[in-house]
């Protein structure tokens, strides 16, 4: 059984909730982060980049310590406040299509230790090393680790009970988001929770898995009561959204198109289509966009090694990048890019059209399913195998790590 816990956010004042909040610096381009840096005080993005006007971008623990002391700045300046009482927190995203509705808490690395919090993807030890030294000097994790767990009638109870009332912050981003907080200090309602998720036997990782996996090399290094927990949205499986990351590759190795195509059909059964913009529908089928034309590529082999193996990134990464294309490692090599599925077939094709990519390869959404047969079998996915949703902004719930 898993142990969630309430902790004492560090979080804006309510008037400034709107203005703090941001998306992860990643997704921004350098010019948008300059006008949101140079407008608005009070955004989140001055923290992590306390570096912006000096003109000179530092890197490592020079940023690292930078950024407390932007963080401490914060507070001394009451944009941010540390609540008085343990608390879990109820948050609601909702869009023209989607409602999102989970509890911010914080989870046990143990769990993560002992597989009870289950993981799908590789993660980089460099990128862990990396992200542990920027929580050991920042003292801080403003971006929440994206849980799922199986349905549960006293959570439910719980989020209807809340999202029923005035909640502690509402406000609309520019992507048309409704974004919504309830604050969830009552000892009894605290009790609910922290006992319905006693009897879950699994957590699954969504999203964040350098975050856990970071989290869980602190806690070796610091074995704190504060890092012995790391903070984490949990949400019912049922609301993921996931999308799928589509591939597209700048080459040929050097082949003509015939030979390509050649190639492709000694493991594949290749159908030119001839209706347009053509997305995958059936079991182990691909599509392909390669010289102004839609293919339909659907492998021949029905029987695999692994649950990994049936995954749509996997049979184009084992049958196609890595032997025909030469891309053996899709998390480095410069010559593979990935597009998420919100991204328009269209905008796809035109990338091809113009000349910036050689051809598209198109994939299915993974299943929630799938992801749980692969963590529960300890296997992991390709990189960029699955695109989830929420994602949340950040600072709206800073977990303290002392």
């Amino acid at each position: 059984m898993v142990i969630v816990r309430p902790f004492k956010a560090i979080r804006p004042a309510r008037d400034k909730a709107n203005l703090v909040a941001s998306r992860s610096y990643l997704t921004y381009s350098d010019a948008t982060i300059k006008e949101k840096l140079d407008h608005n005080p009070y955004t989140f993005l001055h923290i992590i980049n306390p570096d912006y006007k000096t003109g000179k971008k530092l890197i490592g623990l020079s940023k690292f310590q930078l950024i407390k002391k932007k963080f401490k700045q914060f507070i001394n300046d009451d944009i941010l406040r540390k609540d008085t009482k343990d608390a879990f927190y109820i948050y609601q995203k909702k869009d023209d299509i989607n409602t999102f509705t989970g509890i911010i808490g914080s989870s046990l690395v143990k769990d993560y230790l002992d597989k009870r919090i289950k993981k799908h993807e590789q993660t980089l030890t460099k990128r862990e090393k990396v992200f542990r030294d920027y929580l050991d000097t920042t003292g801080f994790n403003a971006d929440p680790v994206l849980l799922s767990h199986e349905p549960n009638s006293e959570i439910k109870k719980i989020l209807t009970k809340y999202t029923g009332i005035r909640s502690e912050y509402e406000f609309t981003t520019t992507n048309k988001s409704l974004h919504k907080l309830w604050v969830v200090n009552n000892p009894l309602d605290i009790k609910t929770i922290t006992e319905a998720f006693d009897k879950i036997e699994y957590l699954y990782i969504a999203d964040g898995h350098h975050r856990c996996a970071s989290s869980a090399l602190l806690y070796s290094n610091n074995n704190t009561e504060s890092s012995s927990y790391f903070m984490s949205y949990l949400i019912e499986e049922t609301q993921l959204n996931i999308l799928n990351f589509n591939r597209l590759i700048k080459h040929l190795n050097g082949l003509k198109i015939s030979e390509f195509l050649q190639k492709i059909k000694d493991k594949f059964t290749v159908k030119q289509k001839n209706e347009g913009m053509y997305s995958p529908k059936l079991e182990n089928e691909i599509s392909m966009y390669l010289d102004g034309k839609w293919y339909s590529l659907i492998l021949n082999k029905k029987k695999y090694n692994s649950i990994t193996d049936c995954l749509d990134p996997s049979i184009l990464s084992k049958n196609i990048l890595k032997p025909i294309l030469n891309i053996i490692d899709e998390r480095t090599d410069k010559n593979i890019s990935f597009l998420d599925g919100k991204i328009a077939l269209l905008d796809i094709k035109e990338k091809v059209d113009s000349g910036e990519y050689k051809i598209a390869f198109i994939l299915k959404p993974i299943t929630i399913d799938a992801i749980k047969k692969v963590a529960d079998n300890n296997e992991t996915m390709p990189p960029k195998s699955t695109y989830v949703e929420p994602k949340l902004r950040s600072g709206l719930t800073i977990y303290p790590i002392e």
